[in-house]
């Protein structure tokens, strides 16, 4: 494949699916904004196809966990990963997790969670704020607080409906921690902690 398009790339035992630019946020600590990144050059020419998606995957059962991350928002491109994830299933995919920053239902103007049912294992959402003024000073979204309540609510609908979910938050300064563990726990969510990208 050509250098400036990285569909797939591993990290540990999990195999990661790059599969658009696309994003309604700018956090100003995402991968996009850093010069190391995660050490592919994940910008890509165009957005690949169910079936360039597939053969990046040669063998699903070869790794822990399938997720869809990369670049951009992957819920951006929720047919395809439907689609690519009742795939990586029937051909033995043990886990498909979606990162995600929990805005789909903003964006798509209805709830997608059920789309989802039966075909994610795990769902990883960015909580990344406290409250709604935080996070629009730290990811910059599209759609202001907004997309902060939206999110929150998306969590909501996720739990019981998705197997795991979880709430990620990046430790930054201006962040308070506790309080964001505190709401993953109210939400009936997980709470994980991620170290910046430098």
């Amino acid at each position: 494949m050509e250098k400036e398009f990285v569909v797939s790339y591993c990290i540990g035992n999990s195999l990661y699916l790059n599969i658009t630019n696309r994003c309604y946020n700018k956090c100003i600590f995402c991968i996009r904004q850093t010069k190391t990144g995660v050490g592919y050059n994940l910008w890509l020419s165009k957005e690949p196809s169910v079936q360039e998606v597939l053969a990046a995957v040669p063998n699903p059962q070869d790794y822990q966990e399938i997720v869809f991350c990369g670049y951009g928002e992957p819920l951006c491109r929720l047919e395809l990963v439907r689609s690519a994830a009742a795939e990586l299933k029937k051909r033995g995919a043990r886990i498909i997790r979606v990162n995600t920053n929990g805005q789909a239902n903003l964006i798509y103007g209805r709830n997608i969670v059920p789309e989802l049912a039966g075909l994610v294992d795990v769902i990883s959402i960015s909580l990344n704020a406290q409250d709604a003024a935080t996070y629009v000073k730290l990811c910059q979204p599209v759609q202001g607080e907004q997309a902060y309540y939206s999110m929150l609510d998306f969590v909501k609908k996720c739990v019981g409906v998705i197997p795991r979910v979880i709430l990620s938050v990046v430790a930054w300064p201006g962040v308070d921690l506790e309080a964001c563990r505190s709401l993953a726990k109210k939400l009936g969510a997980e709470f994980r902690l991620r170290q910046p990208t430098h």
